[in-house]
């Protein structure tokens, strides 16, 4: 006798690649905090501590553009521009100088943010999920593989809200490396091939309201653009 599935299982989620393919993911990983100037905004000391990491469910991955649902139980729904790094091969305990060969590729990222809910859960000793792993709130573009980006070590990443930029920087101002941030990720749990990591964002996150259309980008890697609906 063959077990077979009380109901369907989902649909698996997929980020379309730069020239063809998709990339199946398996979980989504974000670093806090990884700019100064975004550390100082949100009251915190932007000295170099060890990053921390938070999660996404994988199915809150928005592709293709188009309009994103303005989310319940927010008053203050916020953008973040991240870049996105791509995990192509699985290893724990990763060293610095070799995380670059378990990079399958990058692509431009907005970590949706319910702000009140999180600075609520952040007041309360409790932990943020709900102000951050919510439905679609994971918009990213195409990745591109690390054939035709290679590893970009600075490059501008920009967010624009209904054509005026709200968010402006070089990823060489990220606190930890995309090399380290893999790395000490990896001393946490197993990377594996799928793994997403949004790798934190820059100053200038405010508010957007239904209508607003986000546009961003980091040179040389790609672009994400959606609707709030």
């Amino acid at each position: 006798m063959t077990d077979s599935f009380v109901f369907s299982p989902p649909a698996p989620v997929a980020v379309p690649v730069q020239g063809g393919g998709l990339f199946p993911v398996r979980r989504i990983y974000c670093v806090g905090r990884n700019y100064a100037e975004h550390a100082r905004e949100m009251g915190h000391d932007p000295d170099r501590e060890p990053p921390f990491f938070f999660g996404k469910p994988a199915d809150a991955i928005v592709t293709g553009g188009g309009e994103v649902p303005y989310p319940s139980l927010t008053q203050n729904l916020h953008h973040e521009i991240e870049l996105v790094v791509a995990i192509g091969a699985a290893g724990s305990d990763i060293t610095v100088e070799a995380a670059p060969g378990h990079i399958f590729g990058y692509a431009v990222g907005l970590d949706l943010t319910r702000r009140d809910l999180q600075q609520e859960a952040r007041k309360a000793g409790r932990p943020w999920d709900m102000g951050k792993g919510f439905d679609h709130s994971a918009p990213i573009g195409e990745i591109a593989p690390v054939a035709a980006a290679g590893h970009p070590e600075t490059a501008w990443i920009e967010l624009r809200v209904n054509g005026e930029t709200r968010q402006a920087a070089d990823i060489a101002d990220m606190t930890w490396s995309v090399p380290e941030i893999v790395a000490e990720l990896s001393r946490f749990i197993a990377l594996q091939p799928g793994d997403l990591i949004f790798t934190g964002t820059p100053a200038g996150v405010s508010a957007i309201v239904r209508g607003d259309l986000l546009e961003g980008s980091v040179a040389g890697v790609g672009t994400v653009s959606v609707r709030i609906a």
